[in-house]
C-alpha cells in the first residue's frame, strides 16, 4: 500500500540531493552548515523509523544546534541570469505557470480519486500522496519543456531552501510541542482556567473561547497545528462537542482556521512573515503582518460566526 513509506524517502531523497548542491556553491560561505541541515532532514525522512527515539532526538538537536549557532547562509550563485530570465519570462508569458498549477490539481484529483483505491492507497494519506505525484508530473513536466541541465531544478529548490533557513522546519518542531503539551496535561489545565471564567451553560462563551484561545495560542507558538491539540482538549471536546453537542467536524476545521487568522498576525510562524519580508527585502521586517492584520481580524470574527451558527443544528 502506498502511503508515508513512499513519501517520506521521497522527500528525503530530494533534500539529499539539496545537501549536495549546497556542497558545490563555492559562492556560500556557509555551504557546509546548509549541507550539513539538509543532510540531517534527509536522514529524518528517509530512515526516522529505523533511528528510534533517542535517534531522532540527537538529529533534532544536531538540526538546533546548525540553525542557533548561525551555521547556515545563502550564496550568490544563480542557474541563470537575470537576462535569462527575463527573456524566458517574456517569450512564455503566463504559460510558466502551468508547471506550478500542476501540483494543486493533481493534488485535487489524486485525493479524490485515491479514496476510492483504499487497497492501493493508505486513504488517511491520499493527499500527501497526491501532492507527492503531483510534484513529480510538475518537475518532469517543467525538465522536458525547459530542457535545463540535471541539475538546475535542485540548484533553484535548493537556493530557495536557503532563503528560508532553519524556518523550513519550523512548521513541524511547533506541531510537535503542540503534541508534548498536550500529553504534558496543557489542555486540561487551560481548560480548568477557562471553564471558571465562562458563565456555566453559555454557548457564546465557550465558542469565544475556543476560537479567540485558537488565535491566541498560535500567535504565541507560530503555529495552528501546535495550538490545536491544547485547546481540543481545553474547550473544543469537553464544552463544544460533549457539552453542547457540537459537529466535530465542523469544530475542528473552523477552529484550525481561527488559529490561521493568528498565523497572520505573528512573527513566531517565521517561514510565513518573516522570511518572505527578508526574501523581498522589505525595509519593515514585519510589514507582511502589518498587511495581514486587517484582513485576519475580519476573518477570525467570521469564523465565530460560522462555528455559532453552524456547529450547533
Amino acid at each position: 500500500m502506498i502511503g508515508l513509506n513512499l513519501v517520506y524517502p521521497f522527500a528525503g531523497l530530494i533534500f539529499l540531493a539539496f545537501a549536495a548542491s549546497a556542497l558545490r556553491d563555492r559562492t556560500n560561505p556557509k555551504r557546509l552548515g546548509n549541507a550539513g541541515f539538509y543532510a540531517l532532514v534527509a536522514l529524518s525522512l528517509v530512515a526516522g523509523d529505523n533511528l528510534g527515539d533517542l535517534g531522532n532526538g540527537v538529529l533534532v538537536l544536531g538540526l538546533v544546534v546548525i540553525a542557533g549557532l548561525g551555521l547556515m547562509g545563502r550564496g550568490a550563485a544563480n542557474s541563470t541570469s537575470p537576462e535569462q530570465r527575463s527573456e524566458e519570462a517574456g517569450r512564455r508569458r503566463n504559460r510558466l505557470f502551468v508547471p506550478a498549477l500542476i501540483i494543486p490539481v493533481t493534488a485535487l484529483a489524486g485525493t479524490l480519486a485515491f479514496k476510492q483505491m483504499p487497497t492501493a492507497i493508505d486513504p488517511k494519506q491520499a493527499t500527501l500522496v497526491a501532492l507527492s505525484l503531483g510534484v513529480i508530473l510538475a518537475l518532469g513536466t517543467a525538465l522536458f519543456w525547459f530542457r535545463p541541465r540535471p541539475m538546475t531544478a535542485f540548484d533553484d529548490g535548493r537556493r530557495l531552501m536557503d532563503g528560508v533557513g532553519w524556518a523550513a522546519v519550523l512548521p513541524q518542531m511547533l506541531a510537535s510541542l503542540g503534541a508534548v503539551f498536550a500529553l504534558a496535561g496543557v489542555g486540561e489545565v487551560v481548560g480548568g482556567l477557562v471553564g471558571s471564567m465562562i458563565p456555566h451553560g453559555s454557548l457564546i462563551g465557550a465558542v469565544l473561547a475556543y476560537t479567540l484561545g485558537m488565535a491566541l495560542f498560535t500567535i504565541v507558538m507560530g503555529n495552528a497545528f501546535a495550538a490545536f491539540p491544547v485547546m481540543a482538549a481545553a474547550v473544543g471536546i469537553p464544552l463544544l462537542i460533549r457539552g453542547a453537542g457540537g459537529d466535530p467536524a465542523i469544530v475542528a476545521a473552523i477552529g484550525m482556521l481561527a488559529g490561521f487568522c493568528g498565523t497572520l498576525m505573528t512573527p513566531m510562524a517565521a517561514n510565513f512573515n518573516l522570511v518572505p519580508a527578508a526574501l523581498l527585502d522589505l525595509k519593515d521586517r514585519n510589514g507582511v503582518i502589518r498587511a495581514q492584520i486587517p484582513t485576519a481580524l475580519p476573518l477570525l470574527a467570521v469564523n465565530i460566526a460560522l462555528l455559532y451558527w453552524l456547529a450547533f443544528r
